[in-house]
């Protein structure tokens, strides 16, 4: 394979979506959803309970950092941050791309010493897909759970953004076979995500069949990485390519709901384009069980802790109002909160 190295290719990744580029074109779907206001709520606002159960343990918002990263000494700095937010806040931590820990042994933050940084905390480890056909197995799994103590492994489909990155892999043979074996073997809970072009229903219960503990629905709405790849593209051709995706994909609210009505057992995140609290209590309406945030929090991560932890606090509050103006004592009597029939 050629082009950029993969700590180059991440920075590069990192600076696009810092600056505001790649954007998906279209809007993730909230804005369709409405609430009923309640404007006499029985209830006390602080004992609002945000709990939520994901993958047998108890989180105290139903909130996911999602996987993100940038080379080495960038990502090291992000991954402490996050790890230790999470820790603070009670929430989940996906870790992004640990393809570079398992080749190289560059960690990047990688290691033990983010599980120390959090370890009460239900963190996912991370590969792609496209590496279980080219020499990623259950053994290369099982190293990116045991590097950082994770408690599941995540699988990322980026199909999009492979076929738009110069250097992407696009023999995407095998693929599936290949992730239902490890789903088989490995002995920790697998979730499956998307990257940005939303899971439909029909992926969504194909990979619950396989045995997927949780899918991730990552709809289109928030970051683009098709668009993300061809902002980093040296040849036009490859940018003219990308340019051509900006508004692909399943938005992020119809992905929940086509999901969640295909899969009534499932575990879903619903993450792409999510943007406050108000948009976290809507994904949880109609059919999410936790929400997932990578590219909202980004700007925090790279500042402090401290700016990490503030911008969650202010979601869970948001969240809380929304549950205090729908009389909605937990995220149980949310989800048959009463909604305004759409225009």
């Amino acid at each position: 394979m050629t082009g950029f190295p993969s700590s180059g290719r991440k920075d590069q990744h990192l600076d696009v979506v810092l600056s505001g580029r790649g954007r998906h074109r279209r809007d993730a779907g909230f804005d369709t959803i409405r609430f009923v206001h309640e404007a006499l709520p029985d209830l006390d606002h602080d004992k609002i309970d945000l709990g939520a159960d994901f993958l047998g343990r108890r989180l105290k918002a139903p909130l996911l950092i999602s996987s993100m990263t940038g080379g080495p000494s960038r990502a090291e700095e992000i991954n402490a941050r996050l790890a230790e937010a999470a820790q603070h806040l009670g929430i989940a931590l996906a870790v992004g791309s640990q393809r570079t820990a398992i080749e190289d042994a560059a960690t990047g933050g990688l290691g033990m010493a983010l599980r120390n940084r959090a370890p009460d905390t239900f963190i996912l480890s991370n590969i792609g897909a496209a590496q279980l056909t080219r020499g990623f197995g259950v053994d290369e799994a099982r190293r990116a759970v045991d590097m950082i103590g994770a408690d599941a492994l995540i699988v990322h489909l980026n199909p999009l953004q492979e076929a738009c990155q110069p250097e992407g892999d696009r023999d995407w043979w095998g693929v599936g076979a290949a992730l239902e074996a490890l789903i088989l073997k490995l002995d920790v809970p697998v979730v499956v995500k998307e990257t940005g072009a939303g899971l439909s229903g029909r992926t969504a219960r194909r990979l619950m069949d396989m045995g997927a503990a949780a899918v991730d629905v990552a709809g289109a709405g928030g970051a683009n990485w098709g668009l993300i790849e061809g902002e980093r593209a040296t040849d036009p051709i490859d940018a003219e390519h990308a340019a051509a995706f900006a508004d692909w994909g399943v938005p992020t609210a119809r992905a929940i709901v086509d999901v969640r009505r295909a899969c009534p057992e499932a575990t879903v995140i619903g993450s792409g384009g999510v943007r406050d609290g108000l948009d976290v209590a809507k994904a949880i309406r109609i059919g999410a069980d936790i929400v997932g945030q990578a590219t909202g929090v980004l700007q925090a991560a790279t500042l402090s802790t401290e700016a990490v932890v503030g911008h969650f606090q202010t979601i869970m509050r948001q969240l809380r109002t929304v549950c205090f103006c729908t009389n909605s004592a937990n995220l149980a009597a949310l989800r048959r909160a009463p909604l305004q029939p759409f225009d």
